[in-house]
C-alpha cells in the first residue's frame, strides 16, 4: 500500500472508530467498530505486524490493570461503599447545597484518584442523582461535578487514570515521584474548578434544602455503615501501588491482588457471582482499548508524528509546559484524550518527565471543554440521559470554557514550580 493511501486509510478508519463511541449505533459496544479497524489496518499493511505488537505488548500491562480496577470498584459498590458515600453527602450537606457542593467535590475527587474516573462517572454519579432527589436540590451543579471531576481529579495517581497509566510507564518515574509532583497541579486545578462551580451554579446553589419534610427526611432516619472491609482493602491495595512501583513489579498485580480479596469475600457470602465479576472486567471496553492503540499508532506511523513534531516543546520551562499542556487539551477534544496521549508520549518522552506530566494536565483538564473530549464524558453524558437528566451541548460548552483554561493555567504553573522543587 502507498504511503498515501495508508495515510488515508488510518485516518479514515480513526475517525469511524471515534463515531463509533460516540454514537454507539443500536447500544452496541465501542469495540463494534474498534476492533474491526485495527484487523484492517493490519490486513492492508498500514500498519506494520510488529509494530502491531509492539503496540499490544505496551498495552497489555494497562489494560490488564484497567480490569483489575473496573472489578475492585464494583465489588466495593457491592460492599456498599457508594452507598454509605451518598448517606455521607446527604449529612455533611446539612440543608446547604454549597456545603452538598463541596463535600460532592472532596468525594469525587478521592474517588477518582484512588479508585479512577471510571467509578466516579459509573458508580458515584447514580448516587448523587439518588442524594440530590432525596434532598430535592437541584442536580444541576452537582451532577456536572462527576463529570468534571472524573477529567480534573484523575492526575494525582498513576492508577487514576488510562492516561496516567501510559504516561507513568513512559516517564521513568516512581509511583510516589510522579504523585509528588502531580500533587500541588491536582489540588490547584480542583480548587479552580470549585470557584468556577459556586459562580456558575450560583442560583442553583441558593435555595436551602428542608431536612426535616417530605424525602429529604430520609437522608438522616436511613443511617448506613461504612464497608470497613472494603476500605481497608482499597487501603492495603494503594499501599501495593506504591511497594510495587519500588521493587519494579507492574502495579496492575496488586490492584489484581485488591481485587481478587474483595471477590473472594463476595463469592463466600454468596454477594456475587463468576459471571459478575468476569462482567464486571469490561471486556469489550478492554478489546477497545486495544483496538484503538492499534489504529492509533498506524495513524502516527503515517505522518502525524512528522506533522505534530515541530510543535512539541524540546524542555521543561514554563512557557513550554504550558505549550505542551494546551497542545494536548486541544488535541484531546478533536480526536479524544485517550488517541491524545498515545500521539503525544512518545514525541513528549524525548524531554523529560516534565513534558509527559505536561501532556497529563492537556489531556485530563482540556476534555472537560467537550462532549468528545474523553471516554468518561461520554459515557456519563448516557448516565445522565438514563435518569431523565438533560445535558444541554450550550451549558456543557460555556461550562467548560471557564473551568478549563482557570485549571489548567494554575496547574500548569504548580507542575512547573512543582519540578523545580522536587526535581525529577
Amino acid at each position: 500500500m502507498s504511503s498515501t493511501l495508508a495515510t488515508a486509510l488510518s485516518a479514515l478508519l480513526l475517525v469511524a472508530v471515534l463515531a463509533g463511541a460516540v454514537i454507539r449505533p443500536f447500544g452496541l459496544p465501542e469495540a463494534t467498530v474498534a476492533v474491526p479497524a485495527a484487523a484492517l489496518v493490519m490486513a492492508t499493511g498500514a500498519i506494520s505486524l510488529d509494530h502491531a505488537r509492539a503496540e499490544a505488548e505496551l498495552l497489555g500491562p494497562v489494560v490488564g490493570f484497567l480490569a483489575a480496577v473496573l472489578v475492585l470498584a464494583k465489588l466495593c459498590d457491592d460492599e456498599g461503599l457508594f452507598r454509605a458515600c451518598g448517606a455521607w453527602l446527604a449529612r455533611t450537606s446539612k440543608g446547604r447545597p454549597q456545603r452538598l457542593l463541596a463535600a460532592n467535590f472532596l468525594l469525587a475527587s478521592v474517588i477518582t484518584a484512588v479508585l479512577s474516573l471510571d467509578a466516579t462517572v459509573v458508580l458515584l454519579t447514580p448516587v448523587v442523582f439518588a442524594t440530590v432527589a432525596r434532598l430535592g436540590a437541584r442536580p444541576g451543579p452537582h451532577v456536572y461535578a462527576c463529570a468534571h471531576l472524573s477529567n480534573t481529579a484523575s492526575l494525582l495517581l498513576p492508577v487514576s487514570n488510562l492516561t496516567n497509566l501510559l504516561a507513568f510507564t513512559a516517564s521513568g518515574l516512581s509511583f510516589t515521584r510522579f504523585a509528588l509532583l502531580m500533587g500541588p497541579a491536582w489540588a490547584v486545578a480542583i480548587a479552580a474548578e470549585y470557584l468556577v462551580f459556586r459562580r456558575f451554579f450560583a442560583d442553583d446553589l441558593k435555595e436551602p434544602v428542608d431536612l426535616d419534610g417530605g424525602p429529604a427526611g430520609a437522608a438522616e432516619d436511613d443511617p448506613v455503615d461504612m464497608p470497613v472491609f472494603a476500605l481497608a482493602t482499597v487501603a492495603c491495595t494503594l499501599a501495593g501501588f506504591v511497594v510495587t512501583s519500588a521493587v519494579g513489579i507492574e502495579p496492575a498485580w496488586a490492584a489484581l491482588a485488591g481485587a481478587l480479596v474483595l471477590a473472594v469475600r463476595a463469592l463466600a457470602r454468596g454477594r456475587t457471582t463468576p459471571l459478575a465479576v468476569v462482567r464486571a472486567t469490561s471486556l469489550p471496553f478492554l478489546a477497545f482499548v486495544l483496538a484503538l492503540g492499534i489504529v492509533v499508532r498506524a495513524v502516527v506511523d503515517n505522518g502525524l508524528s512528522d506533522a505534530l513534531g515541530h510543535l512539541v516543546p524540546d524542555s521543561s520551562g514554563l512557557a513550554a509546559l504550558f505549550a505542551m499542556a494546551v497542545l494536548a487539551a486541544a488535541l484531546a477534544n478533536l480526536i479524544n484524550n485517550l488517541p491524545a496521549v498515545l500521539v503525544l508520549l512518545p514525541l513528549a518522552a524525548a524531554a523529560g518527565p516534565g513534558p509527559i506530566l505536561a501532556v497529563l494536565l492537556g489531556v485530563n483538564i482540556g476534555p472537560n471543554l467537550t462532549y468528545a473530549g474523553s471516554l468518561a464524558t461520554l459515557l456519563w453524558r448516557r448516565i445522565v440521559h438514563q435518569h431523565d437528566h438533560s445535558v444541554e451541548l450550550g451549558e456543557f460548552t460555556r461550562l467548560g470554557l471557564l473551568t478549563v483554561p482557570a485549571t489548567l493555567i494554575p496547574a500548569v504553573a504548580a507542575l512547573w514550580l512543582s519540578l523545580r522543587v522536587f526535581g525529577v
